[in-house]
């Protein structure tokens, strides 16, 4: 074999959080006691209901391959939810389940980023989001986002921004790793720019049911071209399951199934079956304590961090991060996450994956822990930044 690997590669950046994991992993090991708030995971996992349908699959033998665009019963689930939930009607035909939230960034990646053309996302940003315009060769165009906009793109942004280059936006909303949404009427003015541009949108949606503040709100209920992603990750806790979905316009279904056949097969079937049991209403009900026990966290945590000298501009109103800034105490957020990790025993971020805007100066703290190991890592933090 020759060892000439692909030029891409050169575009696609390793995820620096992972070597503060193995750091964390080697310190556990060694018999230290962490408390994690670094990873973008649950702390719950899939309900009873879940798990048993997950199981009654499995012992009746529902394993072989489904359709790439996944179970019809699953598909018309989802655009069930849409009603109830948004009060959009989704017809099942635009509904295509994937291999997780990242596998439908892939198949809309694949189909919309032209080789050399620009995508416009906000600086902090999911790196992933990023790399998988990089994989088909497209440019991920970022644009420092601050928290006078609360970390995300504005239509003024966009339209400035917008040049000959310029072929879509990829948004997330809520963000990861701000928490912040974009308000729905900034989000209507950019869906309608973009389209007047000539490009696409994509949102991508997988925190949006863990929205505090207000109800949830789908980009799909402000143009049918939007394309939006979402996930049975977050709100639904299956992180491993690898499950998700993305919503496209009608007339681009055949050219994704086409995709999806040849890249995917077809999602797990026991992950399908299994998700059925999410949209019962004994399992949202789960699904609805466990949310308010997220904004339990979130009302805990952002003042407390705030109290310790963090900067925390914009109160996120969505998902289980804050998006800290640490330089009150540190002009390098990753000498000061590794120094955090060590010295108070407790795992955050550091901003260098997000995007250049951010990096030295933030920090990513979860608070996808139990409130007691939250109150725990504050008198750590608090003991620590004394010393400083």
């Amino acid at each position: 074999m020759h060892n000439h690997l692909a030029s891409r590669l050169d575009n696609i950046a390793p995820f620096h959080v992972m070597e503060l994991m193995k750091m964390a992993a080697a310190l556990e090991a060694g018999g230290r006691h962490l408390i994690h708030m670094g990873i973008g995971e649950p702390d719950f996992t899939a309900p009873q209901p879940v798990i048993d349908a997950a199981t009654k699959a499995m012992v009746d033998g529902r394993l072989q391959y489904t359709s790439a665009l996944g179970l019809p019963a699953l598909r018309q689930a989802i655009a069930d939810d849409y009603l109830r939930t948004y009060g959009i009607q989704v017809p099942t035909s635009r509904i295509i389940v994937t291999a997780g939230a990242s596998a439908a960034l892939l198949l809309a990646c694949a189909a919309l980023v032209e080789p050399g053309r620009e995508v416009l996302m906000p600086d902090p940003c999911y790196p992933c989001n990023r790399h998988f315009v990089a994989a088909f060769e497209g440019k991920a165009k970022l644009i420092a986002s601050g928290a006078e906009h609360r970390f995300q793109l504005t239509e003024a942004i966009v339209r400035q921004h917008w040049d000959a280059q310029s072929s879509g936006v990829l948004l997330a909303s809520p963000s990861n790793p701000t928490g912040t949404s974009i308000a729905h009427a900034e989000l209507k003015k950019i869906v309608a720019t973009v389209k007047q541009l000539g490009g696409f949108t994509i949102v991508d949606e997988i925190y949006q049911r863990l929205s505090y503040d207000e109800a949830p709100f789908s980009a799909l209920s402000l143009d049918d071209d939007v394309v939006v992603i979402n996930s049975f990750s977050k709100y639904f806790n299956m992180t491993g399951w690898r499950l998700g979905w993305l919503v496209v316009p009608e007339r681009i279904v055949p050219q994704l199934e086409k995709l999806a056949q040849n890249l995917f097969i077809c999602p797990s079937s026991v992950a399908q079956y299994a998700a059925l049991a999410c949209f019962e209403a004994a399992t949202i009900a789960i699904y609805e304590e466990r949310k308010a026990e997220f904004k339990r966290r979130r009302d805990y945590i952002v003042p407390a961090l705030r109290e310790l000298g963090f900067g925390v501009p914009v109160t996120p109103d969505g998902a289980f991060y804050v998006y800290a800034d640490c330089s009150a105490f540190s002009d390098d957020a990753d000498a000061f996450a590794r120094q955090v990790l060590n010295e108070a025993g407790v795992v955050i971020v550091p901003g260098l994956d997000f995007g250049p805007a951010t990096a030295h100066t933030h920090v990513r703290i979860s608070y996808a822990n139990s409130l007691e190991n939250l109150e725990e890592a504050v008198r750590r933090l608090k003991k620590f930044l004394v010393k400083k």
